[in-house]
């Protein structure tokens, strides 16, 4: 029960051999930085040299930062507008030879807490937040995932909520932890209201620095730091490979091209 996991990200492209069955990394995680632009080719290329890497033939997982229904994209805040309609399976399929299932980030994430993380064994509502480039979001309802909420990009202080609370908006403004933390305060007492979570998990980079803003955080919904940290969407994307196997007979989308 293995499967190669690869997380696109806005700025970096992570991938390693997961053990889906424990929800851990069977190899060291390799990371290469986002292509500027993020094209469709690009990367599709881009994940084709960590397949390459790992010397892999197998299916692997991909997750895609925006919303992905079907394995075509909708959305693509963090990356190329290209991306936009492109059935995501098929082109990544077609730079590696490989059977590609695409999911959304964040919801990999969150379904990887909720099988081995944070959330294990736990019922409720409960809503993992990645914190990266953008912010990504998870609604898990009694162990189920309802898809592509987003909700980083809801309107939040005359734009999307990300451009407020994201991880890179402390970077690039040079904000002290104090400042960005009640700054992602605002963005979770939001959340709050909106969906009364029994749960929030932190995921995403910053989660490994959790100690300089969790306790900052003031909203009445527990906060915890994702447990597989910022390996979270690794894991999710390939356990995404034995879902669809298990949903559809098949080790993942059809590739319509042959390696190359």
């Amino acid at each position: 029960m293995k499967a190669l996991g690869i997380d696109i990200g806005g700025t970096g492209v992570k991938g390693a051999v997961v053990d889906t069955k424990k929800g851990r990394l069977l190899t060291d995680r390799i990371r290469v930085p986002t292509p500027d632009p993020a094209t469709p080719a690009a990367v599709a290329d881009t994940v084709a040299s960590i397949v390459r890497h790992f010397e892999w033939t197998g299916p692997i997982g991909c997750t895609f930062p925006g919303v992905v229904r079907g394995g075509i994209v909708h959305t693509a805040a963090n990356v190329d507008n290209s991306w936009l309609g492109m059935d995501a399976a098929t082109v990544i399929g077609a730079a590696t030879g490989c059977a590609v299932t695409v999911v959304n980030d964040a919801d990999a994430a969150g379904e990887a807490e909720t099988r081995f993380g944070a959330a294990r064994g736990l019922g409720g509502v409960i809503m993992t937040v990645t914190l990266g480039t953008g912010i990504g979001s998870a609604l898990m309802i009694d162990g189920t995932l309802v898809p592509n909420t987003e909700l980083g990009h809801i309107p939040f202080r005359g734009g999307d909520a990300e451009a407020w609370s994201a991880a890179s908006v402390r970077e690039r403004l040079e904000l002290d932890w104090d400042e960005w933390a009640a700054r992602v305060d605002d963005y979770l007492c939001l959340v709050e209201r909106l969906f009364w979570p029994d749960l929030f998990i932190i995921g995403g980079g910053v989660s490994k620095k959790a100690d300089k803003f969790l306790p900052k955080l003031t909203c009445r919904t527990p906060t915890v730091a994702a447990t597989l940290l910022n390996q979270a969407g690794i894991v999710g994307a390939a356990m995404a490979v034995h879902r669809h196997r298990s949903l559809h007979g098949t080790d993942g989308q059809s590739v319509r091209s042959k390696k190359r």
